[in-house]
């Protein structure tokens, strides 16, 4: 079947070649025996790190190293029983970075799967959307402006096709295509006009077509084969970490190094403090906060697609938290996206339209009175514009569940419309149905011969029908610009020439419907004569008449309205951006409450008259952009960056993806979206919801506090270990800790309780507070200072348990029982502590039962701290004693105290009166309120 150039085919060798229908398509029984046989439609990935390499990834740390190395020498010397433990502590230790680091990679590779692109493909003659991956040979496939091409195919039908081909061909040009067979035996893939390949982009026109090749048998598949697949997917954050890890490394060693040399000249053993230095740093050392960063990101990913957001790319997560402006398309965004025309308005006369949403039941009334069809020749032409001039397609679909999503009760099965297609399009196909004048109905009397596809710039679409031997050109489009190209309109079921005047009244009429928030859309025609050209939209967009306007309206979402409040409370601006008219635009906007008091809104037109420094000093005040081009998109982002804002900008239309991919959160529609949208940007929304947007917004805030919170945990845990073994050499004391102990504190209070804390809930006021700056450092608001003071109490409570316990008597058997109370408090102080991380504050703040995998985390690392203390197997192991209830009551004490007087601390801070502090920020010229 390669050997055949496809190019050379017409299309009934090609179905026959191919065993498929250009009409049907494939059976889903053939299409899956061609699935199995011939494997999914996906380029080969480039090696993925195996399991077990990934396991002994964990041991290739210096540190762990040189523990191994000391562990070898232990053996030797005869100390069998610590060598064994501490080989099975490094082992249990790398078997939870290795669960850590597989989860993740699983994680991202989900991730992967989900933002995969989709294809609209015939089976059966029914239109499906399907992932890509799903194609084979012979699937029929459909394709509009803004789609990647999921496969090689052969063209069926061209209507106005250019394809994009740069990223395979060099070609910069797109490339206009057609669906005629072409018989040269040798073509360059640039001359192959009447096929579509992998990856290459359709930005204009519509076309139909046959697979012809899949996954790495494509053009693309085979440039794919050359190169290396493989992304990295590490954030800014992480690569922060990681130069922060190797900072607190060579810290901690130089440390180790200071404790080891003091312990020596206080007469301690050289081997035992040479062990005891080395476990210290391991411990130290927060080898696991890369993977710990990386799983709460995983984690914190697929809790956003629960809430209907799929994140592509993983720096989003934390841009997300520094979102102070989202720029928001209006239609299936802000609201319902069931265009519903209401208004009808031709030659000077107003009629209302009833029925909602898609149903199909409803009439046309004037002055309150049915309007008879049969008479009004004006009304059954702006019909026949309507149901022709569009490509929509209604249908009745069963459905199995309520408005609610709860199972319905009746067996009978129920039906509703559904449509498929441009919501604005599909308004009108509902408007003609329900007015008896379909374009099933019109099948006998037209026949549909070219199209000129909608497209942002000309904001119009034309089709070129034939009519009882003759032909028309129907068109529709924004009514300001389609009047332009009007040269006579039907005033009273008569063709008039188009006047200063009579357009002045049709501009009013457009208007005043704007003004209700209605999105008006006109209607117009040409009878072409024998003689007439019609090849381009120039050709067949001139000498129109015109025949009147709809009004529809597109109602808000009912969660919109809460939703950009959310944003206002959190600091963060909504901004409408769309194509509509100006007035309706802002009608919306004041329903929706993005419209304050004072808000500015511009046209496109008045964008073009400003310059970049005009826009700079008016952006910060507008809430409202309409009749906007993909030009001006890109400047609103770009101006409101220059302002020091970090963007959200979302979009569906190929128009939208320059601005997307310059926005520093460019979110896609999922339902809607074009590939083009989806490929430029970093999110993409599954519901095309905008309070998903504000839901991504609260978990990526979530996510970047939650990794602050271990980090503030892990950091302060081991300052605390260190210091206390540095004060206790400095002071000339004993060991507080031998090396088997250092081990086991950093097993049972770094792994699972650091893991808890990344999959915490949201404090209460985090949509309060302002956006974070994205140049904030990760110790920000004073959490430098918290991971010190916090460090540093725990080290001074712990030594001082070990010394207010090795004091009472002399004696190898009391400092045994002394290391054992310090080892106890180490471990119940970090533990205690944890919980404080969960606020900003204190302790005192937050229900400490809350986080249930926090609490399961705790009560482990309790009962393997009292197992060592208390099985006698393990005592020796360990070098621990029982303790008793005089020991405990000491433990319990020292631990509490760090994070309690921290706790008591903040709560008296918390009661200062606040009262000035408040009152500076109500001023009305308050930046946070200015937005």
């Amino acid at each position: 079947m390669e050997q055949k150039k496809w190019h050379q085919l017409g299309k009934s060798e090609l179905a026959e070649t191919l065993g498929s229908s250009p009409e049907q398509g494939l059976s889903p029984a053939e299409a899956a025996e061609r699935l199995a046989a011939h494997g999914r439609n996906e380029l080969a990935e480039g090696k993925r790190v195996s399991p077990i390499l990934l396991f002994l990834n964990q041991f290739k740390d210096f540190m762990v190293l040189v523990l191994m190395g000391a562990t070898l020498i232990s053996g030797l010397l005869g100390e069998y029983l610590d060598a064994i433990t501490i080989v099975l502590i490094i082992l249990l230790n790398s078997v939870l970075g290795f669960v850590q680091e597989f989860r993740a990679e699983k994680s991202l590779h989900a991730l992967k799967e989900l933002s995969a692109p989709m294809a609209k493909v015939l089976r059966d003659g029914q239109q499906l959307a399907l992932a890509a991956k799903e194609l084979v040979a012979g699937d029929i496939v459909l394709l509009e402006s803004g789609d990647r091409i999921p496969a090689d195919i052969r063209l069926l039908e061209a209507n106005s096709c250019y394809i994009e081909e740069s990223a395979l061909t060099g070609e910069s040009v797109p490339v206009g295509k057609h669906a005629a067979a072409i018989q040269d035996d040798e073509l360059p893939l640039g001359d192959q006009r009447n096929l579509g390949f992998m990856g290459t982009m359709v930005t204009r026109g519509t076309a139909k077509g046959m697979v012809v090749r899949t996954g790495m048998n494509t053009e693309m598949g085979k440039i794919a084969g050359l190169i290396d697949q493989t992304e990295s997917m590490e954030t800014p954050l992480q690569h922060r970490l990681e130069q922060l890890g190797k900072i607190l490394i060579v810290v901690a060693v130089a440390l180790t190094i200071v404790v080891v040399i003091a312990g020596i000249m206080h007469g301690q053993p050289a081997y035992g403090m040479f062990l005891a230095g080395v476990s210290l740093a391991v411990a130290a050392i927060p080898e696991g906060l890369p993977a710990i960063v990386t799983i709460a990101l995983a984690l914190g990913v697929q809790r956003m697609i629960k809430r209907k957001a799929i994140v592509r790319k993983l720096p989003s997560v934390e841009t997300l938290g520094c979102a102070s402006v989202i720029c928001s398309d209006k239609t299936g965004t802000l609201t319902q996206n069931k265009m519903t025309v209401t208004h009808i308005w031709m030659g000077g006369r107003k009629l209302n339209v009833t029925g909602e949403g898609y149903d199909i039941n409803g009439g046309a009334f004037e002055d309150g009175a049915p309007v008879d069809l049969k008479q009004d020749t004006s009304l059954r032409r702006l019909l026949h514009i309507s149901a022709l001039c569009n490509n929509a397609v209604l249908y009745k679909e069963e459905v199995a569940a309520d408005a609610n999503g709860k199972k319905r009760k009746s067996k009978e099965p129920q039906h509703e419309w559904v449509m498929k297609g441009d919501p604005t399009e599909g308004a009108l196909t509902v408007l003609s149905t329900k007015l008896g004048h379909s374009a099933k109905s019109l099948e006998g009397l037209y026949k549909r011969e070219k199209e000129f596809p909608f497209d942002s710039e000309r904001k119009l679409m034309s089709v070129v029908v034939s009519h009882q031997g003759g032909r028309l050109v129907y068109t529709k489009g924004a009514s300001d610009v389609l009047l332009d190209h009007c040269n006579y309109v039907l005033w009273e079921g008569k063709v008039t020439p188009f006047t200063a005047t009579l357009k002045r009244k049709c501009a009013e009429a457009a208007e005043e419907m704007a003004q209700s928030a209605l999105r008006v859309l006109g209607m117009a025609y040409r009878d072409l004569r024998s003689t007439d050209a019609c090849d381009n939209e120039r050709d067949a967009e001139s000498q129109l008449v015109f025949v009147g306007m709809t009004g529809m309206i597109d109602p808000p979402r009912k969660e919109a309205r809460e939703a950009i409040a959310t944003c206002r409370r959190a600091g963060i601006k909504t901004v409408m951006i769309t194509g509509d008219h100006q007035l309706t635009a802002e009608a919306i906007a004041g329903q929706l409450g993005i419209m304050p008091r004072g808000g500015l809104s511009f046209s496109g037109r008045q964008i073009e008259q400003m310059t970049d420094e005009q826009l700079d000093r008016q952006v910060d005040n507008a809430y409202v952009y309409a009749r906007v081009s993909p030009e001006h998109k890109l400047r609103i982002v770009k101006s409101l960056q220059r302002q020091g804002h970090v963007v959200a900008m979302t979009g569906d239309g190929v128009n939208d993806a320059p601005a997307i991919k310059a926005a520093d959160i460019g979110i896609a529609m999922g339902i809607t979206g074009t590939d083009v949208s989806k490929e430029a940007s970093a999110l993409v929304l599954s519901d095309d919801n905008f309070s998903t947007i504000v839901s991504a917004i609260e978990e990526g805030r979530n996510i970047y506090e939650n990794i602050r919170k271990f980090i503030r945990y892990l950091l302060a845990s081991n300052v605390g270990e260190i210091l206390t073994m540095f004060l206790a050499m400095l002071a000339g004391l004993p060991l507080p800790l031998v090396p088997i102990q250092i081990l086991w504190v950093n097993l049972v209070t770094d792994g699972l309780p650091a893991m808890a804390l990344g999959v915490d809930q949201a404090e209460k006021d985090l949509m309060q507070q302002k956006p974070r700056s994205a140049k904030e450092s990760i110790f920000a608001r004073r959490l430098g200072w918290k991971i010190i003071s916090r460090g540093l109490l725990i080290g001074i409570c712990t030594l001082g348990a070990f010394w207010l316990t090795l004091r009472e008597a002399p004696g190898a058997q009391q400092l045994v029982k002394a290391q054992t109370v310090s080892f106890a408090t180490l471990v119940l102080a970090q533990l205690i502590h944890v919980f404080d991380c969960r606020s900003s504050r204190s302790i005192f703040h937050r229900n400490p039962l809350q986080n249930k995998y926090l609490v399961f985390a705790v009560l482990s690392s309790l009962l393997l701290m009292l197992g060592v203390v208390y099985i006698e197997a393990l005592q020796p192991i360990f070098k621990t004693v029982p303790l008793g209830f005089r020991e405990w009551c000491l433990v319990f004490v020292a631990a509490g105290i760090p994070t309690f007087l921290m706790g008591i601390g903040s709560v008296l801070g918390s009661r200062k009166p606040k009262n000035k502090q408040a009152n500076m920020s109500l001023k009305p010229n308050s930046p946070l309120l200015r937005r």
